[in-house]
């Protein structure tokens, strides 16, 4: 039998579990101001900085579950303002990463609706406003933008990011010429 002392540090250990996942409480208020970013090196990139930003991009959700535009391109070290507009009359939100992370969070977010997420590459966007992600995309490869609420992924709602590496864009660039 399991004594309350003996619980004690399984307890502890679950809870020191979950909040390093980053799994909160979602429910249906709106998430405040955001707190001071931390930034950590991810495979899809890295929280970017106001003062780095090299240009805008506005990423329009709506709710027949589809991003405007459908496919980016970055360039490797590129740091983007992505403006998130939700043009819809439901919650969405704007996540970044690879296939792999978003299709095994939206898998979790299926069995635990009520999660919660605030990362630097998240943003949950209530009907008819705007949030703003700033970030690094400091990897080259092919990344997504997805809405991970229940049903939002499953029903398609995911956009392309290629991040070119500078080599590879100036290497088709000089192929382009050659051509012409």
């Amino acid at each position: 039998m399991l004594t309350p002392r003996m619980l004690t540090p399984i307890v502890a250990g679950l809870m020191l579990g979950m909040a390093s996942l980053g799994l909160h409480a979602h429910g249906s208020k709106e998430h405040g101001p955001r707190q001071a970013v931390v930034k950590e090196q991810t495979g899809w990139g890295i929280a970017g900085d106001a003062e780095q930003v090299s240009r805008s991009l506005e990423v329009v959700m709506t709710d027949d579950m589809r991003f405007t535009p459908a496919a980016v391109k970055v360039s490797e070290g590129e740091t983007l303002r992505i403006v998130v507009r939700n043009a819809g009359q439901m919650m969405h939100e704007l996540v970044i990463g690879d296939s792999e992370a978003l299709a095994e969070h939206a898998e979790m977010m299926v069995r635990f609706p009520n999660m919660e997420h605030d990362e630097p590459y998240m943003a949950h966007v209530p009907p008819g406003e705007t949030a703003e992600i700033i970030w690094t995309f400091n990897r080259a490869g092919e990344f997504e933008f997805a809405c991970l609420l229940p049903g939002h992924y499953q029903a398609g709602m995911i956009a392309k990011v290629v991040v070119e590496s500078p080599r590879l864009a100036s290497r088709e660039h000089e192929r382009s010429q050659s051509v012409q």
